[in-house]
């Protein structure tokens, strides 16, 4: 992946890049918000259903305390004997001497409504007992008959099979009810399902994956979809481009939404209108020079029928000014039409060939070759523009320095004569047909438009100053090449 597409990525400068992007937003949103309803309904429920779930093991707690307190005292350990060696129950119930310790879990909403619920049932029924202690910790911290003895030392048909539920290992409840002197009441238990866990978390595992593999698909889907409907806007964003370089394109093909349909179909019918306009011109300046070129010669035949020859050189004279003017429009023309097939060239090999032709004598082009990626450009035209420009700093301005460098928008080329540069209020009206600064007889003063306008056909400039160091600085923007 190159460096301008990782940071389209970051930065998206493209439709589809967008679209993932607000689709991306917008999932992120709409699961937000449907998350925290979900989850504030969710958890409110749950943490009902976790009070009423406490609340009548609570009641099978009280119940539990009552029939051991209406046995007498010698029997309650025969009876729990019995139970255990039956099996157990849904808890496991001893008496202890002392309070046993318990390392409890963190502290969550659901466990201290648990804890709260169990603790609020047990001090309504029952009346007669001491204090009341309620807590939560794991099975492998679960202390059993003693301090020192935990859940893994007894056998497992004693405690195990109640107290653990692998696994998933959930806390288990522990209350310590006191009856009286010396006399505890301990109870062990699991809440029942779907409470085992007292879970708090926003989202669990589930739940992610479910958000991730749902946003997933939307955005390839999206990704699809755009990228489909895109295609024709790139093919017409990349004829549009050529059109500039060369008006003999195919006709695209329609395709894609409506929009762009129609968009395709007025590029298609502009480009034709463009070609036909381009040909009648061509066809027109051809036949004005046909048609021009023989009264020209015929006036130059009867000329010489004239006797003086003072009107007689007169008038050759404002002939040769008509032929001059009638060929510099033709070649005006020709110049700036761009009927090149574009092709791959070396800037800085093309500018370092032109600049050696002005160099046998003594070096006159100043110019260092730069290292860069070979341009996409008609190649003719090109040599045309710094051909002409060249030739003025030699001509003008005794020598030249020619720069080159690459920015991220434009390639520049640089101009820098030692010439005395043109009067400011003359730098615009250089580039109109036949404006000329010099006395001499060569050009037409067709030049620097020539330029500007094959500049223009390739989607660039063309900007002349005068440099604070002196002399003429010339500026060629040329796009680089655009990847669409």
């Amino acid at each position: 992946m190159s460096v301008r597409r990782i940071l389209q990525f970051i930065k998206p400068t493209s439709l589809v890049a967008r679209t993932l992007l607000l689709t991306l937003l917008a999932v992120l949103l709409a699961q937000g918000l449907a998350t925290s309803i979900w989850y504030s309904q969710s958890k409110s429920n749950e943490l009902e259903g976790i009070r009423s779930a406490s609340s009548s093991m609570a009641g099978m707690f009280a119940s539990t305390v009552t029939f051991f307190q209406s046995l007498p005292v010698r029997y309650r350990h025969i009876v729990l004997d019995q139970i255990r060696n039956m099996g157990g129950t849904r808890f496991f119930v001893s008496f202890n001497k002392q309070q046993l310790l318990v390392d409890p879990i963190e502290n969550t909403r659901f466990k201290l409504a648990s804890v709260s619920a169990v603790r609020q049932v047990l001090q309504q029924k029952l009346n007669n007992v001491g204090e009341i202690r309620v807590d939560f910790t794991r099975p492998e911290h679960l202390r059993l008959l003693k301090n020192d003895i935990y859940l893994n030392d007894l056998p497992r048909s004693w405690a195990h099979h109640t107290l653990t539920l692998e696994p998933l290992n959930p806390p288990v409840m522990v209350v310590q009810i006191e009856l009286a002197s010396h006399e505890w009441l301990y109870i062990a238990a699991l809440l029942p399902a779907p409470y085992v866990n007292l879970d708090d978390n926003l989202l669990g595992r589930e739940q992610l994956l479910f958000l991730l593999l749902s946003t997933t698909i939307l955005l390839l889907l999206t990704y699809l979809l755009v990228r489909r409907q895109v295609r024709p806007l790139k093919n017409l964003a990349r004829a549009a481009n050529d059109l500039s370089m060369d008006i003999a394109q195919r006709p695209l093909r329609e395709e894609g939404a409506s929009e762009l349909v129609m968009a395709t179909r007025a590029f298609n019918r502009m480009q034709q209108r463009i070609r036909r306009y381009v040909a009648d011109r061509e066809h027109l300046f051809a036949a004005i020079s046909h048609d021009l070129k023989t009264p020209i010669t015929r006036l130059r035949l009867r000329a010489e029928l004239l006797e003086s020859d003072v009107k007689r050189a007169k008038f050759n004279r404002d002939l040769d000014e008509l032929e001059m003017m009638v060929k510099g429009a033709l070649q005006c023309v020709r110049d700036t039409e761009l009927h090149e097939n574009n092709d791959y060239i070396d800037l800085s090999e093309l500018i370092q060939s032109i600049a050696e032709g002005y160099n046998f004598e003594r070096e006159r082009v100043h110019f260092t070759p730069v290292t860069m990626e070979p341009l996409i450009v008609k190649p003719l035209a090109m040599r045309r523009v710094l051909s002409n420009l060249i030739d003025n700093g030699v001509k003008y301005g005794e020598e030249v320095t020619v720069t080159l460098r690459e920015t991220p928008q434009w390639i520049v080329i640089t101009l820098q004569d030692q010439g005395p540069g043109i009067p400011a209020d003359k730098l615009e009206a250089v580039f109109e047909p036949y404006f000329r600064l010099a006395d001499d007889e060569e050009g037409h003063g067709l030049g620097l438009g020539i330029c500007r306008n094959i500049l223009h056909g390739h989607g660039g400039d063309l900007i002349i100053a005068n440099s604070l160091q002196g002399g003429l600085l010339v500026q060629v923007f040329v796009p680089p090449n655009i990847d669409v």
